[in-house]
């Protein structure tokens, strides 16, 4: 999800199980807001400016797909209730009021190996926590910043008590 804001814009990944946006009708659709790091940056620049530009990827699929469009937060709708995951009902989404709709091509996912496990080198890359110790949380103890930031730690979070 791109937006813009007084201050800039902001890219901001969204995802739930397959299926997770709701379809209203044929301009229009709600994506549910869960739980992620609680800034909600991309949902502040909608108050400024209600564009909005989104990709969907799609695990396995080569092409994206892009949405264009205005969008509003509302906190409560009939549709919430088909939103509901693993008891979690969403307490606000995002309705979008689609502009336009287009594919792109595969050939940046074909480039990038992105579906192929085979070519994955997540060694090559700074785990997680090390990050979060290296830029914004160098003053905490490590073994809290490993364990925040673990798998399993994660995974725990995905629908919390209250979203």
């Amino acid at each position: 999800m791109a937006t813009r804001g007084p201050d800039g814009g902001d890219v901001s990944p969204k995802g739930d199980p397959a299926g997770f946006t709701h379809v209203i009708d044929d301009r229009t659709i709600a994506i549910p807001e869960r739980a992620g790091n609680k800034r909600m940056d991309g949902f502040h620049n909608l108050l400024h400016d209600s564009r909005v530009a989104l990709i969907f990827l799609v695990p396995g699929q080569g092409y994206t797909l892009r949405v264009n469009g205005r969008a509003r937060l509302v906190t409560d709708a009939p549709f919430f209730d088909e939103m509901v995951v693993r008891g979690h009902r969403p307490l606000l989404a995002m309705v979008v009021e689609i502009d336009e709709v287009f594919n792109h091509c595969p050939k940046a996912f074909m480039r990038s190996g992105a579906w192929k496990p085979q070519t994955w080198q997540p060694e090559s890359v700074m785990p997680y926590a090390e990050l979060a110790k290296a830029k914004w949380r160098a003053s905490d103890p490590p073994e809290e910043v490993d364990a925040h930031y673990s798998p399993e730690a994660y995974e725990r979070s995905l629908y919390p008590s209250g979203d």
